[in-house]
């Protein structure tokens, strides 16, 4: 890789960079004017209690409400993060910063086990569809992704749940369609491509053909589809985490949204809008990269 294709790459990694920043500081600040301005914020359970006076009333409402504007409290809370200081929970009366360090490995565990299962089952099919191509193995494996493609996280999650898993299938077979269907057309697309016919033509082996003609002309796209994949299984690690009782962000989300828990909610607004951003950061970098290297 020359100087010139270096540095145009440390340029697209510094504009991706402050992108990434002004993204995280918008999504936190849509995700506290949201639960600011959703029904029943603020509102206390307390009072439903018709032994309540009016002024026992307007003091309890008076300290469920926000004592300065939206705008105020993000730019605030914001100044804390930069100095290292999430805020502290609303609902569970701890630091912020030591719910998301008791949650993060629980949630990291199983995006980890369920995208690798994902990708190994969801390529390997590929893969194995477009090197042996066979009705019954496309029929089977078309119906099997489809099938699990029409049902949400939630039911899955359910499912595997009542069979004994802790949630990583639920997650494998989430993100399976998404990744076996791309992959299948990319690869399906690549063996008709001119190079690959005429490497057929001339009699190299399928196997060769497969990896140094299909494969890896396709690795950008590949490394693009990882980075969607890592937001799509954060997106499903909510509902598979709270029906499996599996400790997670995902989880923790759940919790602070029923209990409109400002402050926690938006470091989760602006924790997961950091993974989304950085995910597809990293693999628009190294598609980059690798499509630099091959020219």
């Amino acid at each position: 890789m020359n100087g010139g294709k270096l540095n145009q790459l440390s340029r697209r990694l510094l504009r991706r960079l402050g992108e990434a920043t002004l993204l995280v500081a918008l999504g936190g600040l849509a995700g506290a004017a949201l639960v600011r301005f959703s029904p029943g914020y603020g509102v206390d359970i307390r009072e439903l209690d018709p032994r309540l006076s009016e002024d026992s009333l307007a003091s309890m409402r008076d300290e469920n409400s926000l004592p300065q504007g939206v705008l105020s409290f993000y730019v605030n809370h914001l100044a804390g993060v930069l100095k290292g200081d999430l805020g502290s929970s609303d609902f569970f009366g701890q630091p912020i910063r030591e719910l998301i360090a008791d949650r993060m490995p629980a949630t990291v565990g199983l995006l980890a086990a369920g995208l690798a299962g994902a990708w190994t089952l969801g390529l390997g099919a590929a893969l194995l569809g477009t090197w042996k191509s066979s009705k019954a193995f496309d029929l089977v494996t078309t119906f099997a992704s489809s099938a699990f493609l029409c049902l949400p996280s939630a039911l899955l999650a359910l499912l595997f749940f009542l069979w004994g898993d802790s949630g990583a299938l639920a997650l494998v077979f989430v993100l399976f369609p998404q990744v076996f269907r791309y992959t299948r057309n990319l690869l399906e697309e690549a063996g008709r491509s001119p190079h690959a016919l005429a490497a057929r033509a001339r009699g190299v082996s399928e196997a060769r053909i497969l990896f140094a003609h299909v494969v890896l002309p396709v690795a950008g796209p590949l490394l693009a589809l990882l980075g969607v994949s890592v937001n799509l299984a954060f997106g499903a690690s909510i509902p598979i985490e709270v029906i499996c009782g599996r400790p997670g962000i995902g989880q923790l989300a759940w919790e602070a949204a029923l209990s409109r828990d400002l402050p926690l909610l938006v470091n989760v607004t602006m924790a997961v809008t950091l993974l989304t951003v950085g995910a597809n950061a990293v693999s628009d970098c190294a598609r980059t990269a690798l499509e630099a290297r091959a020219s």
